[in-house]
């Protein structure tokens, strides 16, 4: 059976594929062999400019031309090329050590060019390396800008809904009146602090040889200072040494980045699921397209899908984050193979995160706030006036005033006479009296309006 979208296993590739594949470039099986062939190349270049690499002779115009090709050129034809050669060696990275030697050999370089593709390196000096860059690459160039995005609707809805005033519900029960401003505030400032702390996960990447102790660099160039010449390197790639590992860069970092992009991910699962409470009890309408159908047998339903989609992939997503934090950190003595299998998922995990985010932003866009059946609630819920009265009863030292509120209002509707009438006996000062005769349920707001007014959208 051919494969397409439709006979895909994974719905990343399948069903949403079109809302993932901006990762495809970073995190897919050619990705990693793109990102391979990058770190081999800019290692043989690193080596030719070592004054102390005397064997290793100045890289000619064709040569250099060939390493130009591959390291900002790379295409799926070349990746091809690297896995006909794994089906004979049966190794990932040797196949793309062969492919380096070949096309350098076709424009002419000598052996002594040649045998430098990959000297002193194990696998692992390739792979974490072509990692950090991926997943680096994934960070900054889609998941962020898609996050940034969401945060930018948040604040404008935070901003434009600023003052329009909202029942909460605390255990599911009228409360203190808030703003859909405000609440839509408390997100945006939730999820921009997890989006601050993601992007700064540090990359880190190692250079060091089968046990992270340069063993056969110092054989072949004792006098190389070979720490701070992998530094270096590393840091040309944009990324930071660790200068202490076993065979394999323990991964601590990428457990870093799983559980602060999953932190992300689990304040936006709490964000869906109010939004599609707030649709289910009125808050919001959603826009109906045309054409969609709702539900094969009810055609009057507009369901909130869009939220639904988004907090189902966000749990899988959320799943395999926390896996991999937990999983990756651990390699038994100097390396297991446990991690390259869990690395090759990498991509399902933030294909589902960017899911989630499609479809969150896509339901964003058919709100619309229904204001008359949020005044209509507060109009029906007087008694959440108890806390500001029993509160000023305490002020100018009334007797028991919790206790006279919840005699009042405990599990009973009171309505605005009845609260007023209370109110008159109490014998507080006139302008005391004159405030609280004033308030409203959709004016009991405190600073609500203001805070969600200070985002900038």
């Amino acid at each position: 059976m051919t494969l397409n979208p439709l006979t895909a296993l994974s719905p990343v590739d399948g069903r949403y594929a079109a809302r993932a594949h901006s990762l495809r470039p970073f995190l897919s099986e050619y990705g990693l062999i793109r990102y391979r062939v990058l770190v081999e190349v800019r290692w043989l270049k690193a080596l030719a400019r070592a004054s102390g690499v005397v064997e290793l002779p100045e890289l000619d115009a064709a040569s250099l031309a060939v390493l130009e090709r591959l390291e900002t050129s790379f295409d799926s034809a070349d990746a091809d090329a690297v896995k006909a050669i794994e089906a004979t060696t049966n190794h990932d990275v040797k196949a793309v050590e062969y492919l380096i030697k070949d096309r350098l050999a076709q424009a002419g370089a000598p052996a002594a060019v040649t045998e430098f593709v990959h000297f002193a390196c194990t696998s692992e000096d390739i792979n974490n390396l072509a990692y950090a860059l991926m997943l680096k690459a994934a960070r900054d160039e889609v998941l962020l800008p898609a996050q940034d995005q969401l945060l930018d609707v948040l604040e404008s809805m935070a901003v434009e809904l600023a003052g329009v005033p909202m029942l909460s519900r605390t255990h599911g029960q009228p409360a203190s009146p808030t703003t859909l401003g405000k609440e839509i505030a408390n997100v945006a400032a939730r999820l921009t602090r997890q989006r601050d702390q993601f992007k700064a996960v540090r990359p880190l990447g190692k250079m060091n040889g089968a046990v992270g102790n340069y063993n056969a660099h110092r054989v072949a160039y004792p006098d190389l200072d070979w720490p701070a010449l992998t530094a270096d390197f590393i840091r040309d790639l944009g990324l930071q040494q660790n200068p202490y590992t076993t065979q394999i860069e323990p991964h601590d970092w990428i457990a870093e980045y799983c559980h602060a992009l999953a932190r992300f991910d689990t304040v936006l699962v709490d964000f869906c699921r109010d939004v599609w409470g707030y649709i289910s009890v009125g808050y919001f309408r959603q826009r109906a397209v045309a054409g969609e159908v709702g539900s094969s047998t009810m055609p009057h339903k507009v369901n909130p899908i869009d939220f639904e989609n988004a907090e189902g992939n966000l749990g899988i997503a959320d799943a395999l984050l926390s896996h991999f934090a937990a999983k990756l950190p651990i390699s038994r003595w100097q390396r297991d193979l446990t991690d390259s299998t869990t690395l090759r998922n990498l991509g399902v995990a933030l294909g589902h995160a960017a899911i989630a985010y499609s479809s969150c932003l896509k339901g964003l866009a058919k709100l619309d706030p229904d204001t008359d059946r949020m005044a209509a609630d507060l109009d029906a819920n007087w008694e959440v006036l108890a806390e500001p009265i029993q509160t000023v009863m305490r002020r100018y030292g009334i007797e028991n005033p919790y206790e006279q509120l919840k005699e009042l209002t405990r599990g009973r509707r009171v309505g605005r006479e009845q609260l007023a009438g209370f109110v008159r006996k109490l014998g507080l000062p006139d302008d005391a009296v004159r405030e609280l005769l004033e308030l409203t349920p959709d004016s009991y707001i405190g600073d609500a309006a203001r805070l969600a007014g200070k985002l900038e959208p």
